[in-house]
């Protein structure tokens, strides 16, 4: 049978150019709330649970919760998140203040000792990212998320290594755009960790 008497098939859907703007726009609106609901610190592990539980849900079955959902979990994560804010900016000051000392020679090690110390600190960064991810994922507060996200290092090692990418590739634009626009990449960036760990660790 010649290609011209095959049966029609149905084109593959593509995705209207309406969509993609709508969703682009309801991740770079998500980043500025999570943003603005971190302005307190120690918010800021409530305001990234919620916003990636809000992710998942979204990229499961397409739509994003409720005010009323969203507001609920926020609410209940205030205390496990604050916690989780104190563990992650006490990490990350001892890791900056051994840069800080490398680099001004207080510290023996010189380059060899700076370098290890920016792996660590990228390996870390995509350990907290994935962590984020899996809170959001399966929820559980954030002890559960640490303990799911180890025996996924353990498992897969290059889904951390995936999430340390992209959170590295935040940082970079972070520093190269404007300022004002970080709280947009926030959004971009939840959801990019979202997908790679979709696609190399499911569930």
């Amino acid at each position: 049978m010649a290609p011209a008497d095959w049966p029609d098939s149905p084109a593959p859907a593509r995705a209207d150019w309406r969509d993609t703007l709508r969703a682009a726009t309801d991740l770079a609106l998500l980043g500025i709330v999570t943003a603005l609901a971190s302005a307190a610190v120690l918010t800021a592990g409530a305001a990234l649970a919620t916003a990636s539980g809000a992710i998942h849900r979204w990229t499961v079955d397409g739509h994003w919760p409720g005010m009323r959902d969203l507001a609920g979990r926020f609410w209940r994560g205030l205390v496990p998140g604050a916690v989780a804010t104190v563990v992650a900016v006490v990490g990350t000051l001892l890791l900056g203040g051994n840069v800080v000392l490398i680099s001004a020679g207080v510290v023996p090690g010189g380059t060899v000792m700076l370098v290890g110390t920016g792996l660590l600190a990228a390996l870390v960064a995509g350990f907290a990212g994935t962590v984020v991810v899996e809170v959001g994922r399966a929820g559980g507060g954030w002890r559960a998320a640490v303990r799911r996200t180890w025996r996924l290092v353990e498992q897969r090692p290059l889904a951390i290594l995936a999430a340390a990418g992209v959170v590295g590739l935040a940082a970079v634009l972070t520093v190269l755009t404007m300022p004002i626009l970080a709280p947009i990449l926030l959004g971009y960036t939840l959801f990019a960790l979202h997908a790679v760990l979709r696609r190399l660790a499911p569930q």
